[in-house]
Order: structure tokens, then sequence, then C-alpha cells
């Protein structure tokens, strides 16, 4: 009669002792976190408030943003171990900034942890930086000490540090992480020196990334020289004169369509052998995905990518997943597809690298190159650059939530360099993503030596990490 159900019998003294706010939902004393609990009795782990001086958090209010001032960062800036405040901010006033400084004040080698919203409370270390900074309250700042924060960043996003941050949430619609609820958290004190190995693994992750970085901006410069449009800056004047004619071979009435910039690139273009992105004389086949709704979402099935799930660096894990019945006709990229955001922040650009089995929401595009006379690579990082940015720009503004629509889309003017120069920007591109693959790499082998020295001894785990 049973079968199939789980059954945890608690004592009241341990509710007691694991919760000093008295949580007794069955989700919290699941067998899996119970097993936790026993494996942290068993090692050497100490509160994380016994291994910081400073447990803190970001404003909780929502300040006035400014163009231009001091970098206000929040949540989506905090990936695993990884510092990214290309994920975009909002400004703030240099006083604003004062104000908030005299509550958290984040600064080089403090850890930065996730702790609101829905999915993983990942955390990095804040690196070497020539600029300050402030955060919201969807971030927690932990100031270590006795403790490499490189190691503690490393150990908060290994399964054991997730569990039980997760643990912790309370809240549903949209789950917070209390900072008196971050301060339990056990760590596992392991020693100095596997501390160090892990540390070490983590800094060259970050300066790979940094070579990466380097890499694809060459590889950018390239094109934009090949092309003709290095030195090429769009105006910013507003006032365009236009004849009857062109607004009806448009179709368009807005003033923002007719902006002199738009003019500008496109007689810039017509210096360029060019071809359309799609249709039937374009340069690759375009497939649309589904959009199940949000009845569908699951946290168990096919993961479902959506644009706020990828970059034109990479696609981040999502959390939302759906049922494979649901999505059974859906595409799956593949090698060398190259996914085109249409909605919202539209004209993102990522190439998949291999066979994916994922499903990604209809505001994402499959584009699969049918002629060789464009090379994938080389087409993505055109359709990421400035050359198409403002053809998305130009079809898609005018509303406050941005649409690019599939014919317009095909009708983008894609310009062609010759396949030997294609090749030359292309290798630059794999070799930026090939120093990003091996970052990753890394960070994946601290995290999982980190949980290796728990669950069977630093002696392996140090092993693991001297031959990485």
């Amino acid at each position: 009669m049973l079968k199939g159900l789980e059954i945890s019998e608690v004592r009241l003294s341990d509710v007691v002792l694991r919760t000093p706010d008295f949580r007794i939902e069955s989700e919290y004393f699941t067998q899996e976190l119970i097993a936790l609990d026993r494996l942290i009795d068993s090692r050497d782990f100490v509160p994380l408030k016994d291994v910081s001086v400073k447990i803190s958090d970001g404003t909780h209010f929502t300040p006035d943003y400014v163009d231009e001032g001091v970098p206000f960062l929040s949540a989506i800036n905090v990936k695993s171990n990884v510092f990214d405040p290309d994920a975009g901010f909002q400004h703030i006033t240099k006083e604003a900034h004062n104000a908030l400084y005299k509550r958290c004040d984040p600064r080089e080698g403090d850890v930065l942890v996730r702790k609101v919203g829905a999915g993983a409370r990942m955390a990095c270390v804040v690196p070497p930086l020539d600029f300050q900074f402030s955060i919201f309250v969807s971030v927690a700042m932990v100031r270590a000490n006795g403790i490499d924060p490189y190691y503690l960043s490393t150990f908060i996003n290994t399964r054991i540090g997730q569990r039980q941050l997760l643990r912790f949430n309370k809240g549903i619609g949209q789950p917070d992480l209390h900072l008196e609820d971050l301060a339990r958290l056990q760590v596992f004190r392991a020693s100095d020196d596997f501390q160090s190995k892990i540390a070490e693994a983590v800094i060259k992750a970050s300066d790979l990334v940094k070579k990466a970085a380097v890499q694809y901006q060459e590889a950018e410069q390239m094109l934009l020289a090949e092309l003709g449009f290095a030195h090429w800056s769009p105006t910013n004047d507003a006032v365009s004169v236009k004849s009857y004619s062109d607004f009806l071979s448009a179709g368009r009435l807005d003033a923002e369509y007719f902006q002199p910039k738009y003019d500008e690139l496109f007689a810039l273009l017509d210096k360029c052998k060019t071809c359309p992105l799609g249709g039937k004389d374009g340069l690759v086949d375009i497939r649309r995905s589904i959009e199940p709704g949000s009845d569908a979402y699951s946290d168990k099935g096919v993961p479902f990518v959506r644009i706020a799930d990828f970059t034109e660096m990479g696609i981040t894990p999502p959390e939302i997943h759906i049922s494979p019945d649901i999505c059974a006709d859906s595409p799956r990229p593949r090698k060398d597809t190259i996914l085109l955001s249409k909605d919202g922040s539209v004209g993102i650009a990522y190439k998949v690298e291999d066979d994916l089995d994922v499903i990604t929401s209809s505001g994402i595009l499959h584009l699969t190159v049918k002629d060789a006379a464009v090379l994938p690579d080389y087409l993505t990082l055109v359709l990421n650059s400035k050359i198409v940015r403002l053809q998305a720009e130009r079809d898609a503004g005018g509303s406050i939530i941005q649409h690019w629509k599939q014919t317009e889309i095909e009708r983008v003017k894609i310009p062609l360099l010759p396949l030997h120069r294609q090749r030359a920007i292309a290798d630059k591109v794999q070799s930026s993503f090939a120093l990003r693959a091996e970052s990753k790499r890394l960070l994946d082998l601290a995290k999982h030596a980190v949980e290796i020295a728990i669950e069977q001894g630093e002696g392996e785990a140090i092993g693991l990490m001297d031959n990485y």
C-alpha cells in the first residue's frame, strides 16, 4: 500500500537541533537530506559564521537608476565561480553608492552568493577590479576569515553546499535565503594545502576566461576591419528626410525605423558582397520551436532553454524542464545549429558545439547553414556584431517588448568574406571557445574534488587535483 511513498521518522529533538525556526515540513527531512545530515555530523564541518567576519546583503530597496555612475549588480552577475559583470547591470549615483556602502561594501576577495529567486544559490569570488560596485538584496556577501575564499565559493557550489542552502529557502513564489540561515551553512574544513590547490584551479580558470575574451575581441576586430566597419560609429543624428515612397516600400511609419544611422549602415553594406540570411536564396534554413506554456513547466523531463538561459558564449543549464511527450516534435539543437533570439533581447546568437537534448522556447530560432559560402562560426560572429544588431534594432524597435519577425530576420543582410578570410576569423572564435571549455573543465574538476574530499577523504581529492 505504501509502495512509492517516502517516509522519514524524525525525533523532535532533531527538529529543534536542525531548525532554529522549527521547520517541520516533510521536504525538510527527506531521506536524502537526513543522509546529508549524517555525513556532516561524521566530518569536520563548521558553521559559515565561524569562518567569516561579515555576512551581509545588498540594499532592500530599489535605488534610482542613472545612465552613468557606479555599477549596481544583482543575482545575474553571480554565476558558479564566475563573477560576470558582462551579464548586464544598472548604474546608480556616487551618492547612492556611498550610502549603500555603509551597509555592504563588497571588495576583492569577498564571496558573493545568489540568495533570491528560483534556482541554484551560486557563489563566486570578487576578483581584482578597477571599479567599486554596490549590490541588490538578491546577492549576499561573505567576508571569509580563516578559510580561502576561492575554496569557500567552490564548496558552496558543490552538491553538498547547494542542498543545504536550497533546504534553507523560505517562500514559494520568490524563494529567499535569509542571512541567518546562510550563516549556519555547514562548511567542510579542509586542509590548507587542499584549499590552496582548489584556489589555484579556480584562479587559473578565471585567467583562461580572460584570454578567451581577448581572442573573441580580436575576432570581432578582424571581422569589422575586413568589412570596412572598423572605424565606423553610428551617427547620433535624429533627423531624417524621407519620401512617401520610402514609407510605402518599408511598410513602416514610425520615426525610429528611419534614423540616419540605419542609412549609414546599409550604405556601408552596399560596398560588401552580401546575402540574405534566410528564405529561398538565403544562407540558412530556419526552424521554430514550441511554446508549451508555464503549466507544462516541471523540475523533471527535458531541459527547457529560454532566452534568459543563453548568451553568445553558451547555454546556462536551465532550471525548467518539460515532459518529453509534450515536446516530441520540437527540434533539438544539433552540432553547428545557430540559436537566435527573436523576442525580448533580440539578436543574440550562439552556435551549438555538440548535439543537445534540450528544447528551446518559441522565442529562439534554429538556424542551419545550407550554403557552403559561409562558415557557421563566422556567421554567428556576424549575427552578434553591430552590423546585424542594428538591423535587429531597426526591425524590432518601437515597442515595449521587442519582437523580431521571422520574415524580417530572413531579409537580414549578411556580408560575406572570401572563405580563407572567414576561416582565419573562425579560428579565433574557436580558440576562444576552447579556452572557455577548458576553464569550465577546471571549475567542474575543482567542485568534484571538494565533493570527493568530503565523501572519500582528501587523499583521493589531492591526487585528482595534482593531475589536472
